[in-house]
């Protein structure tokens, strides 16, 4: 049965409010509509989710297309380029088994990276899905204490992993752990207040979590894919490594694929960081995209008359893999772009560091500093810009500008600050590269591999480490920021449709949040 409601009409330019939220308490009686406009809750206006027991008419796209497809066509080419270099490196690793060793001990190759690298790469990737997967089991036990011992946990650790690494006279990797901890410490102290609000939001996203088991299911083969490709990535970058070292002993010149150079090794190897990054990237956005289709369906349409799609997981991948693939590909081609940058600032950092130089150690350190906000700050934008591309099958462009609206509305205040979520989700994934990167680090100074007797393959080794170990992490943790962020995003557009869906919930959003009831009104 539809209903009709009224509201006053919002000025021009303003930010709608339904009464004033600090003068008076939750507004009582039914909610109004979108806009401030009277209107049939079954007839939503163009772009809206509209009730159907099938997704794609339930979200519907008015003119089905296939957006920002050049970008699907450059991802392509990036993953047959991977494929390529995987399969020269992979056959030169193979000729060359027996001199590159079968296990940890036994390589007779030491001067790059062998059997012993591979192994401590199957140690961290098992290791990063065994804590990503205890992490997600926490939230789910205990939002509350979730976030806050998130926070105090990375700053315990992060100073004990910075103390060893400085008892060890390793300084670059000990002063790192020392800044990333001061800032974690900081951030900790200023955003304290607003735990309780963030504590409700993630209670709600795992209660809809709990009731659509497809988010976990979606999460967990993402996993094993995200896994799956980090292994292959791991041991191509052991391949080329193998295959182009131009070191006089490299018995893998000899196998076919081209001869050995520096020039190859160095343009090869940032090629497939690059392909590396993309791919993963591209890999944790459609696991994103297809969730973020989930926790929409439960917003809009899980209180509806007709009832919500049936298998909204399905059709929200069928859309992530098809119109809305180019956009996927689109904004993880800059993010990648940027942690090539960063990964590349880590070593040079490292590699100063190790060479005595603090100077020039510091320099690098402060610029990865401002590259990895930059990072952070894409990242973000991104994700909230695929929420858009998820619900409404728009271009990365038109998303990007409705996130732009939804943070120039709300704030970055609002986004940011009032929820903590991500942040600890952030936080936690940090938590999981300390672990890791110390347990390379062990593992390179314990098992004394050839190539590494002046120390100069620490650097690499455990950058990456730290670097694989977050992708893993991240994949795995999408399950609840992409619901975080799916909520906040039909929370600034349509607020109306939760008061009216789950009110308690909302009037307990609305002690915390008095701004719940801005609303956002533009539509592109």
């Amino acid at each position: 049965m539809s209903q009709t409601y009224n509201v006053p009409v919002q000025q021009q330019g303003q930010p709608q409010y339904q009464q004033n939220p600090y003068d008076q308490g939750p507004p009582s009686g039914p909610p109004p509509g979108p806009n401030g406009q009277n209107y049939d809750y079954e007839s939503m206006e163009e772009g809206k989710p509209m009730n159907s027991d099938n997704f794609d008419e339930a979200f519907k796209v008015t003119k089905p297309k296939f957006n920002d497809w050049p970008f699907t066509i450059f991802f392509l080419l990036v993953v047959a380029g991977f494929v390529a270099v995987g399969g020269i490196t992979l056959n030169a690793l193979r000729e060359t088994f027996d001199f590159q060793g079968g296990g940890i001990y036994n390589s007779g190759n030491s001067f790059a990276m062998n059997t012993n690298t591979i192994i401590l790469f199957a140690f961290i990737i098992v290791l990063a899905l065994v804590l990503a997967a205890c992490v997600i089991i926490f939230a789910r036990l205990a939002p509350k204490f979730f976030i806050t011992s998130g926070l105090i946990l990375n700053v315990v650790f992060g100073i004990a992993t910075a103390i060893y690494y400085l008892a060890m006279k390793y300084y670059s990797a000990g002063i790192v752990f020392l800044v990333f901890t001061a800032i974690t410490g900081f951030m900790y102290w200023r955003a304290r207040h607003r735990i309780p609000f963030s504590a409700a939001v993630l209670t709600i996203v795992i209660d809809v979590m709990k009731r659509y088991p497809s988010t976990l299911i979606t999460s967990f083969f993402g996993l094993i894919i995200g896994s799956g490709f980090s292994v292959l990535f791991s041991v191509v970058i052991v391949g080329t490594y193998v295959k182009y070292d131009p070191n006089s002993n490299n018995e893998g010149c000899s196998v076919g694929g081209g001869s050995c150079s520096q020039g190859k090794l160095i343009g090869l190897l940032v090629f497939v960081f690059f392909a590396g990054y993309y791919i993963s990237e591209v890999i944790r956005n459609v696991i994103h995209v297809v969730i973020s289709g989930v926790y929409g369906t439960w917003y809009y349409l899980s209180g509806s008359d007709q009832g919500e799609p049936k298998h909204p997981a399905l059709g929200s991948l069928k859309r992530a893999l098809t119109y809305c693939f180019g956009s996927i590909c689109f904004g993880s081609l800059i993010v990648s772009l940027i942690q090539l940058l960063k990964g590349f600032l880590q070593m040079l950092r490292q590699n100063a560091f190790g060479d005595g130089d603090y100077m020039l150690g510091c320099l690098f350190l402060v610029i990865e500093f401002i590259v990895g906000f930059i990072e952070w700050l894409v990242q973000y934008f991104n994700h909230y810009a695929y929420c858009y591309v998820a619900l409404y099958g728009k271009s990365y462009v038109r998303s990007a500008k409705d996130t732009f609206d939804l943070l120039r509305f709300k704030g970055m205040d609002a986004l940011v600050n009032d929820c903590f979520i991500s942040t600890s989700l952030n936080l936690y994934s940090m938590f999981v590269g300390y672990i890791v990167a110390l347990l390379s680090y062990l593992y390179l100074r314990y098992t004394k591999p050839g190539y590494n007797d002046d120390g100069s393959f620490y650097a690499p080794v455990i950058a990456f480490a730290f670097l694989i170990s977050g992708q893993i992490t991240r994949i795995a943790l999408v399950v609840i920021d992409s619901g975080v962020s799916t909520f906040f995003v039909a929370l600034a557009k349509d607020p109306e449709v939760f008061q009216m869906t789950n009110r308690d919930k909302f009037d307990e959003i609305f002690r915390s949040y008095p701004q719940v009831l801005q609303k956002i009104t533009s539509d592109h």
